[in-house]
């Protein structure tokens, strides 16, 4: 774009996007608010960062990132939001935590905010409509929620004669936690499996929850599409085959950690994703006219060394299915 048309340009739109119109000589800020601490999950940054640098922004030399983390205490968000906005970002991009996501909404209506998210924006009231989103938010989805119930089907498949599954959600993502809940309950009583509800949003609220978990005797394990899930999933591995409970999860991170399966979106290139949506708002254009992209792969991973640990035979329907087995 020419000197001429993006001073042109800026002067249209300064009205509805007054923070995109800086001073050309400043170099452009990006707020990432995420609602976990730093270090979690650091291949997703990476690659939030592969997709700024393939939209021509490289951090330090042609953009800043200003980092804020909630750190698992999703009732900081609306303070972590606001100082964002008080440092006067650009753009404000939101990996992976639909609290996030709704607390940039109700605190910004001209910041571009871009996320990326396992939950429906528009149920849970980010966006118009995939399409034509509107106002001044866009981004991806996995529309994890939508294959909660395809989750449930998988353990049952995997384990026909279990009739207890406890389901693993955290319910300060509420929004989530409650879809991903109610997908998950009704799939149940279709399958005819009793499910035992656990929450827990941080470690040692899952480690309550296992206890429960083995109190109750359930005989299979599900998470929820929440993050928190994947950032603890060494952790959860641990867990699993401690109390000898399969457990099949929402992200590959999971049964890459040890889980014994994970079905879900690609999130790592989803985070590439969202660097790109990123890049595209700092040159100007408007989230209203980027329709929310939908992740388009779910995959089916086995961890075949912790079913062997688990004493676990995994059906030949399920290994025919599989995108990949972890030997």
């Amino acid at each position: 774009m020419k000197r001429r048309e993006f001073i042109t340009f800026i002067g249209g739109v300064s009205v509805a996007w007054p923070m995109v119109a800086r001073a050309q000589s400043a170099v452009p800020v990006i707020g990432y608010l995420s609602g976990w601490s730093p270090g979690d999950a650091p291949d997703y940054l990476d690659y939030f960062r592969k997709g700024l640098a393939e939209g021509g922004y490289a951090e330090g030399r042609n953009v800043a990132i200003e980092y804020r983390y909630a750190e698992g205490r999703f009732e900081r968000l609306p303070e972590l939001v606001a100082d964002l906005i008080q440092r006067r970002v650009n753009v404000i991009a939101i990996p992976n935590t639909t609290a996030s996501a709704v607390a940039a909404k109700a605190a910004t209506q001209t910041i571009p905010i871009v996320f990326s998210l396992g939950s429906n924006p528009v149920e849970v009231g980010l966006v118009q409509s995939l399409n034509h989103p509107g106002g001044n938010l866009t981004g991806l989805t996995a529309l994890q929620t939508a294959v909660t119930a395809k989750r449930l089907e998988l353990l049952h498949e995997l384990l026909p004669t279990v009739t207890k599954i406890a389901f693993l959600v955290n319910p300060a993502n509420k929004a989530l936690a409650e879809s991903d809940t109610k997908e998950a309950q009704e799939t149940a009583r279709a399958l005819g499996v009793d499910l035992l509800l656990l929450t827990a949003s941080n470690q040692s609220e899952i480690d309550a929850a296992f206890t429960i978990l083995v109190r109750e005797h359930a005989g299979a394990l599900l998470t929820n599409s929440e993050s928190l899930f994947m950032v603890h999933s060494g952790y959860l591995a641990t867990l699993t085959a401690r109390h000898g409970v399969p457990a099949l999860y929402a992200f590959r991170e999971n049964a890459m950690a040890g889980g014994l399966m994970s079905y879900g979106a690609d999130f790592l290139s989803a985070a590439r994703e969202l660097g790109l949506y990123a890049a595209r708002i700092l040159k100007g254009e408007k989230p209203s006219d980027l329709p929310v992209q939908q992740a388009t792969k779910i995959e089916l991973i086995i961890n075949m060394k912790a079913g062997r640990a688990l004493g676990v035979t995994i059906p030949l329907s399920l290994l025919g299915r599989a995108d990949e087995l972890i030997e």
